[in-house]
């Protein structure tokens, strides 16, 4: 978490004060920064209309859709270079055939029958309505409160609470991979209807700075895997493959994470450890932290301007 934390914080600094230095509008380096690199398609579309309609950011959901896109393509183009220069200064572990496949099989790549029936389905459905419901509930009761977050973060809370709740205390299993099956699909129609809906030619204007921001963004990127999170991480092989797979949500999200790692680890052999520990802090801590930190550079950025 430590380490995801200094990368927001960084993005938004250089985001900010590039933005600043060409003149432009801050909130434009703040898309640009850690809403939509670290923050994906989903922080996009939850932070551009706040953006707009609070802060009066002209064109913010477009910018946000377009900067989150671009990063998804720049965060599994850079993954595979970044982990090639790493993978030369360790030592790669001998691993057998039997244990590579046991290892695959149980974190990186697992072949169980996926069981996805119509009960499954409806009690997900059933489920996924509850956290919308009351992450919505509970959204508008702190809209105007110092703990204002986006909707889809207290969403994840309830999502998280009634997991545990479901799993611990009731004994209950959830149907994960119909979660996964749903999840894909929503994301998939949200974003064909997000992309669909969009404006980009009010783009036209903050093209090339935006298009600036990002190209050292991603030469951030790159820097910070190498030199922070690969050593902070061990400097060892999974130190590798977690660099590889941070670049992936560092600048776009945690499926391009996974397939950045799922490409070093059938190379190089499997790193269980970079699979346990990027899937949770890509796909949950993160949005925490960054709406945490979002609201933090949006109170800078109102007393500077």
């Amino acid at each position: 978490m430590f380490i995801v934390t200094i990368l927001i914080i960084t993005q938004n600094i250089v985001g900010i004060g590039m933005a600043m230095l060409m003149s432009e509008d801050p909130f434009m380096g703040l898309i640009a920064g850690s809403i939509t690199l670290s923050g994906g398609h989903g922080n996009a579309g939850a932070w551009g209309p706040i953006l707009e309609q609070k802060y009066g950011v002209t064109g913010a959901l477009e910018l946000a859709m377009a900067c989150a896109t671009l990063g998804l393509v720049i965060g599994g183009l850079m993954g595979g270079p970044i982990a090639r220069h790493l993978i030369k200064k360790v030592k790669v572990p001998k691993t057998t055939e039997d244990q590579k496949n046991k290892i695959e099989e149980s974190f990186e790549a697992p072949k169980v029958s996926r069981e996805i029936n119509t009960k499954n389905v409806i009690e997900t459905i059933f489920l996924l309505s509850i956290c919308i419901v009351v992450g919505t509930y509970i959204g508008d009761l702190l809209k105007d409160s110092a703990f204002y977050l986006p909707t889809f973060v207290w969403c994840l809370f309830v999502g998280i609470f009634l997991r545990n709740v479901l799993n611990h205390l009731i004994k209950k299993n959830v149907a994960e991979p119909t979660i996964d099956v749903l999840g894909s699909t929503a994301l998939s129609i949200y974003l064909a209807i997000a992309l669909m809906s969009l404006n980009f030619s009010q783009l036209a204007n903050m093209a090339g700075p935006v298009l600036l921001i990002i190209i050292v963004q991603t030469i951030v990127m790159g820097l910070f895997a190498c030199f922070i999170t690969f050593k902070l991480m061990g400097k060892d092989y999974d130190a590798v493959v977690i660099s590889a797979g941070h670049c992936g949500f560092g600048m776009g999200a945690t499926p391009t994470a996974i397939a950045n790692m799922q490409t070093v680890t059938k190379t190089f052999g499997p790193s269980h450890k970079a699979f346990l520990i990027v899937p949770m802090v890509g796909g949950f801590i993160i949005d925490i932290s960054n709406s945490i930190f979002i609201k933090f550079f949006i109170s800078i950025i109102e007393k500077i301007t």
